[in-house]
């Protein structure tokens, strides 16, 4: 998938689990994506900050630095408005949920998810940015 500049879009995955980044990177991959991937929250701001990408796919349950800081922290910074999150928790809640959405996600899923829908919920936030 590309943007309307045609470059391909950029997704940050921020996750601690080597098994479901392996997935992640995978669907990403498959779909077409430019990619990276970062296993700890007290970097993940500085990586967002350098490289700006599209979307940020990022775990609730991190080392360090919990998703939920993260997501604030690119919700506070203006240079990143444009950035879509889609937060992803174990936990799965409706408290989780109004939480991460509150603070600024712009969708939420629980794992384990179907890539399905995982892919679906990825379409959706990249096409409501342009």
């Amino acid at each position: 998938m590309t943007t309307e500049g045609g470059r391909r879009h950029r997704v940050l995955v921020v996750e601690d689990e080597d098994n479901i980044a392996i997935a992640l990177d995978y669907l990403m991959t498959r779909e077409g994506y430019d990619h990276d991937r970062i296993s700890n929250g007290a970097d993940a701001l500085a990586r967002i900050r350098d490289t700006h990408p599209d979307l940020v796919l990022l775990d609730v349950m991190l080392p360090e630095v919990s998703g939920y800081e993260i997501c604030q922290g690119i919700r506070l910074d203006p240079s990143l408005s444009d950035v879509k999150i889609l937060m992803m928790t174990a936990r799965g809640s409706a408290i989780e949920r109004r939480k991460g959405l509150a603070l600024g996600a712009d969708g939420f899923i629980s794992k384990p998810f179907e890539l399905k829908e995982l892919r679906e919920e990825v379409r959706r936030l990249l096409i409501m940015e342009g």
